[in-house]
């Protein structure tokens, strides 16, 4: 199944670990934002998921 992470200023997410458990199609940094992305930066979430999935068709 095609994952897509999406990491947020300050929180730390571990590529190595991710890719041992899933099939990373999507890896998105971004300098701002936090662990309450859809509340903090709701504009730069959306547009990620909405890339995913756009490509995925």
């Amino acid at each position: 199944m095609p994952t897509a992470v999406a990491n947020f200023g300050e929180d730390v997410a571990i590529r190595r670990w991710a890719e041992q458990a899933n099939t990373l199609a999507r890896w998105t940094e971004f300098d701002r934002g936090g662990h309450f992305a859809a509340l903090e930066v709701p504009e730069l979430l959306a547009g990620d998921v909405r890339e995913f999935f756009g490509s995925l068709r």
